[in-house]
């Protein structure tokens, strides 16, 4: 029984841990958004639409599937974003129905000016960790984001 208390003790300390990680990155990201002017969510799809976009644009499905929200929000706060001027919304070359959207250069500008800021930032949250340790840490997280999802369909359906 010792050894399954210790267990549950483990998860415990590491759900509270990722609850604390989690806590701190929503703080750095609503810093980063004030420097913009804009919401902590803007924040996060500009975020996205950076990572994802490889010259055409990203639609607001993949967006919305990155950051595991509602598309229509992403379409309410994408066009908050086009009237700063932030990105740049247009018809996708496939099917007019959908909208592949951009950043400005005018974002591009910004998030450049955040870069020095940023890089330190990184310096300090991954202070102790080496690339091996930092990519051996996104593989175990990966897994975890798996089975997490998993596990809360489970709990949905009732399953567990």
């Amino acid at each position: 029984m010792a050894e399954k208390e210790e267990a549950d003790r483990a998860v415990s300390a590491f759900i509270w841990n990722i609850v604390e990680i989690h806590s701190q990155l929503e703080e750095i990201h609503k810093s980063w958004a004030q420097l913009l002017g804009i919401t902590e969510p803007q924040w996060l799809i500009l975020m996205a639409i950076d990572e994802l976009d490889e010259g055409r644009g990203v639609s607001g499905v993949a967006v919305a599937n990155k950051l595991r929200i509602h598309p229509g929000f992403v379409t309410n706060q994408t066009k908050k974003l086009e009237t700063l001027e932030f990105l740049t919304r247009s018809p996708s070359p496939d099917d007019a129905r959908y909208v592949q959207m951009s950043l400005t250069e005018k974002a591009g500008a910004e998030i450049a000016k955040l870069s020095i800021k940023k890089q330190g930032l990184n310096a300090t949250l991954f202070d102790g960790l080496d690339r091996a340790s930092i990519e051996y840490l996104n593989q175990r997280l990966s897994l975890l984001a798996k089975n997490s999802r998993l596990a809360s369909q489970k709990l949905s359906i009732g399953v567990l």
